[in-house]
């Protein structure tokens, strides 16, 4: 994804545009989707020109037109970054950080002092650099894996048998969460692993092309997780990502309300007598 991709930038914009609602009180339309014109009219640019942008055939925008288009398309920060990514300019918040393959000390502090709290250190391309017990009996043994199966949303992807700790209904959605984090990733680092993965994904798997033509542009930043695990069953936790900088790596950790049944299940991931 170096440099400008026209094609990129039209999908991009096509893409955005079919998601917004028209305003009925300006137009007759009913349909999802605003037109052309719509856009061009609310970005105060000229049809024509908003015309060859979707379809490729103009160099990239001022960082003015961008402005106005992330606007006129309500983009949200991350799709805005994006923009900017595949129209060849620079993104304010870009932080351009080759992931460090060493655990960043304080992160290695935090995951010891963690005791019982399944806690585990990711680089932002998604190759995990340290786990503590927790954390390998909830998610299982991440220290085995070689090659480009060392990152987690290509073997998302490549190895159905890697979706155990999610329940099946809840994949789908799952798999549009990786996609969309890892083409935000992507802009945030400038990272050459998080291109070659998307370049190999796109290749190898047809169902991360689906999605990945869907254009969705969202950084994980945790939440409610369904987790599956043969020592419990199915629990909803508290997933918390605390993002380190400077080594562009990643903190997760898995939590439940004090007394909640959720908290009695992760109780059980250290309990010898559960073992």
């Amino acid at each position: 994804m170096e440099g400008v991709s026209t094609d990129e930038l039209g999908h991009f914009l096509r893409s955005r545009r079919a998601q917004l609602v028209p305003d009925i009180t300006r137009s007759r339309q009913r349909t999802r989707g605003l037109r052309r014109e719509d856009v061009a009219e609310l970005a105060a640019m000229s049809p024509d020109y908003y015309r060859r942008l979707e379809q490729g055939r103009i160099g990239p925008p001022s960082a003015q037109i961008l402005e106005s288009l992330s606007r006129a398309l309500q983009l949200t920060q991350d799709e805005q970054d994006y923009l900017y990514r595949v129209a060849d300019r620079a993104c304010v918040r870009r932080v351009q950080t080759e992931p460090a393959t060493e655990v960043a000390a304080p992160l290695r502090q935090l995951v010891e002092s963690l005791g019982g709290t399944p806690a585990q250190v990711m680089t932002t391309d998604g190759e995990t650099l340290l786990q503590n017990p927790a954390a390998v009996a909830l998610l299982g043994d991440h220290s085995g894996y070689t090659g480009d199966a060392r990152y987690s949303t290509y073997r998302w992807f490549t190895d159905p048998a890697g979706r155990w700790m999610h329940p099946p209904e809840e994949c789908e959605e799952e798999g549009r969460a990786r996609v969309a984090d890892l083409r935000a990733r992507s802009v945030e680092t400038g990272s050459a692993v998080a291109d070659r993965l998307i370049g190999l994904l796109r290749d190898r798997s047809p169902e991360f092309e689906r999605m990945w033509r869907e254009q969705k542009v969202a950084l994980c930043r945790g939440g409610t997780k369904t987790l599956v695990n043969p020592r419990f069953g199915t629990a909803e936790l508290q997933c918390q990502i605390l993002r380190h900088e400077g080594a562009a790596q990643l903190l997760i950790t898995y939590t439940a309300a004090v007394g909640s049944v959720a908290a009695g299940q992760l109780r059980q991931l250290t309990d010898p007598q559960w073992a």
